[in-house]
């Protein structure tokens, strides 16, 4: 049979996946890998939704989105992000993962480099890949308080380097990059005519620090920017998030996405309308459903000697399981599965950088998240 182009074959697997996929298999798992909200949708979202269904609204809709969806999200990124844009800079795509292997279609061509946060999610470096570009990571570090040395970026940037990604709230670590950080990131890109892709799918869970859009502080147009109502609504398998691009992007973006999508599903439009124009009380209450449960996990760490990093924002802790993993975190997480009934995600499915780490989702039920948290090997005890 004829061969797969040879890009694919430099597609990393997900090392988060893998753990999904056996934690199905077995019974009475706590499940604390994969990043699920576990509070329900809204009623209001869930009802616009299945009207839509009920009368039969499922045809085509603009490649864009409906301008009533598009209108709600450019009014939503005013209020919330302060950016101001218009209608067609504002693109409803299927999640933010297809927001963001959208830009990198636009912005990479094969033999191109991307500088990719090390931790970072781990499809920047997929989507990277099917490009036939090249990630380039970046360090957060333990040391840098896992904030990015600009002395670092100035010394990856080659003449192949064409974007940067910034992901702030950060999945994995949770850490949240404030005003003057992302004007530092700012002015490196100028510096070396990068474009900007701002991943902020948990731009509604921070605690005790505001989010940042890094678009509402440029001013030369480098700038695009991925969201999502997956976390913020809970509508993970709903598929719904948006890119948000300079101006003058419109008749380029009409044709990728009828190349690649033509448009999201009608039903799962109306919904997003809904989530967006809506009573955000729920959104509210989940977000201090996940801050209290954040406190109960560090409670338990600080408890067991535990060290990990003390998140700003996301629902994620990111734990240092370095006295018992022995170099191979990815084994250690599978060990722990089969043994304890635990899903956690290795720390290096995120990138190089996140060996011996792990990353937990405390977005489960608080009894869950505590027992296992409490099922983790403690620095003195034993070495799986």
């Amino acid at each position: 049979m004829p061969s797969l182009a040879p890009h694919t074959a430099s597609v990393p697997p997900s090392g988060i996946r893998r753990i999904f996929d056996l934690a199905g298999e077995l019974d009475d798992v706590i499940a604390l890998a994969i990043g699920e909200p576990d509070v329900p949708v809204a009623e209001h979202i869930l009802a616009a939704g299945a009207r839509a269904f009920m009368a039969d609204v499922t045809d085509y809709t603009p490649n864009g989105g409906i301008p009533q969806l598009r209108q709600a999200i450019v009014e939503k990124l005013a209020r919330e992000n302060s950016l101001t844009v218009d209608l067609e800079q504002v693109w409803v795509t299927v999640g933010a993962t297809q927001a963001l292997h959208q830009a990198m279609g636009l912005l990479l061509d094969a033999g191109d480099e991307i500088l990719v946060p090390d931790p970072g999610y781990t499809t920047f470096s997929m989507s990277a890949r099917m490009a036939g570009a090249t990630p380039v990571p970046y360090s957060l570090r333990p040391d840098s308080g896992f904030a990015p040395s600009i002395d670092e970026l100035d010394r990856l940037v080659t003449d192949r380097t064409r974007v940067i990604i910034v992901n702030t709230p950060s999945n994995p670590l949770g850490s949240v990059l404030d005003a003057d950080q992302l004007r530092e990131l700012l002015a490196f890109a100028r510096r070396h005519d990068l474009w900007v892709l701002s991943d902020e799918v948990y731009e509604y869970f921070t605690y005790g620090t505001p989010h940042v859009s890094i678009a509402s502080l440029d001013d030369d147009d480098r700038v695009f920017s991925a969201f999502s109502l997956s976390k913020t609504y809970a509508m993970t398998g709903v598929r719904v998030g948006y890119l948000v691009t300079p101006p003058g992007m419109a008749p380029i973006m009409r044709t990728v996405q009828e190349a690649s999508i033509s448009c999201v599903t009608s039903p799962a439009q109306l919904a997003a309308i809904a989530a967006i124009t809506g009573d955000h009380q729920h959104v509210a209450d989940a977000r201090e459903h996940y801050r209290g449960n954040l406190e109960a996990a560090c409670a338990v760490l600080d408890e067991r000697g535990i060290h990990y990093l003390r998140p700003n924002g996301a629902f994620y802790l990111w734990i240092d399981m370095q006295h018992a993993t022995q170099g191979d975190v990815a084994g250690w997480t599978e060990a722990f599965l089969l043994r304890e009934r635990v899903s956690v995600a290795p720390g290096s499915a995120f990138g190089r950088a996140g060996e011996g780490w792990i990353r937990v989702c405390v977005a489960a039920d608080r009894a869950d998240v505590i027992e296992g948290l409490r099922r983790l090997p403690a620095p003195h005890g034993t070495i799986a």
